[in-house]
């Protein structure tokens, strides 16, 4: 889902990855990763070194349509090599004609070593910025998801009595979240799990397993019931269950394993929307996004695609998260390369964290205004 890193100041994390990112603070609202099969790397490129969080910057002057990144804030301070090596990875996602021109010949220059002026002279020279901008010129929204690894079980027990379910025939058919727990068969079950890391696979759409033989797989999203998502970090605060400024997704995650039982699943149930999944073997990387491109940690994105097409190059500068462990501001080069339910609009961003426990603490923490700027290949 459904996602999504930065280098210093610029080191964005971002990627706001709907895995990824994402625990939807305010709504816990994550985006799911695509199942499609994951693209292979091309060759001649290194891993991006992950963007990092980085001090906020007072907004400037609204930046021209036909600027270039150089104007753009923070851009000295992005590690341009990084974001270079990310964007040949994932540029392969380009399907409008410019986009897989420009993606070509940056493929090609990574057949030989690339310096990072290299790099920032590519950006600069082969793209042109555009702003992206909300109905009423506001601020839009950073979150960030992760891929969460969970232990699992083949056969349940008191602690792991949740059931990872396959699609049925008719998914969309199936009812709410209550209806299809209460009607689920043992001997169709995937796998077992905590019932609240089940609950936060659902909101991430995908993850990994470990099971006490020690194998693993990953759980891919498979389909849903159709149901519209709704978050459940606003009603816990309403009801104070948590304080308002507490709902990160370590808390509530803390919250639903405390009270596990009817009084967890009570709250659970607040969202309707149940993910199916299957099982595919782990190959140790990072799942790919709904644009069928492996995600890169913190250099990964999920999108409305209404308003933004797979393979883009943005910039994000988000500044002021206010949730508790929240870092001050992220700000840096990332792609368009996944979707979710809960991203919508020009300005709104899932950045992808990554994989792991560590990932996901960092995740709950974001949610962050934001500000949005297209990199348009140059004809």
């Amino acid at each position: 889902m459904t996602a999504a890193t930065v280098a210093p100041p610029v080191a964005l994390p971002v990627a706001l990855p709907r895995l990824a990112v994402v625990l939807a603070l305010a709504g816990l609202t994550l985006a799911a990763c695509a199942t499609r099969p994951a693209a292979v790397p091309t060759p001649g490129t290194s891993p991006a070194t992950p963007v990092r969080p980085g001090p906020p910057t007072p907004p400037g002057p609204p930046l021209p349509v036909g600027a270039s990144p150089a104007s753009l804030p923070g851009w000295g301070d992005e590690d341009h090599l990084a974001a270079f090596q990310a964007y040949v990875a994932g540029c392969g996602a380009a399907r409008d004609p410019a986009g897989r021109s420009v993606c070509a010949e940056a493929r090609r220059m990574a057949e030989r070593r690339v310096s990072p002026s290299d790099a920032r002279t590519f950006f600069e020279t082969r793209f042109f910025v555009s702003p992206a901008e909300t109905s009423d010129g506001g601020p839009g929204l950073l979150t960030s998801y992760f891929a969460p690894e969970y232990a699992a079980r083949h056969r349940p027990d008191g602690e792991f009595d949740a059931p990872v379910l396959a699609a049925p025939a008719q998914p969309r058919s199936a009812g709410s979240r209550t209806a299809i727990e209460a009607g689920a068969r043992p001997e169709e079950a995937l796998a077992w799990m905590r019932a609240e890391d089940l609950f936060f696979l659902q909101i991430q759409g995908s993850g990994y397993l470990t099971f006490e033989d020690g194998t693993k797989a990953r759980a891919a999203y498979a389909a849903d019931n159709g149901q519209t998502f709704v978050g459940i970090a606003r009603p816990m605060a309403e009801r104070g269950l948590l304080p308002r400024n507490g709902t990160s997704g370590d808390a509530i995650r803390a919250w639903l394993a405390e009270h596990r039982g009817a009084e967890a699943r009570a709250v659970m149930a607040l969202n309707p929307r149940y993910i199916f999944f299957r099982l595919d073997p782990d190959d140790g990387g990072d799942p790919a996004g709904a644009a069928g491109v492996p995600l890169t940690a913190r250099r990964a994105i999920a999108v409305d695609p209404a308003n933004w097409r797979y393979g883009e190059l943005a910039w994000v500068e988000a500044d002021g998260g206010n949730l508790r462990g929240a870092s001050a501001s992220y700000r840096g080069l990332v792609m368009a390369l996944d979707t979710g339910s809960a991203i919508k609009g020009p300005v709104r961003a899932d950045l992808y964290m990554g994989r792991g426990d560590v990932a996901g603490a960092e995740a709950g923490t974001v949610r962050h205004p934001l500000r949005m700027w297209r990199l348009v290949p140059r004809g």
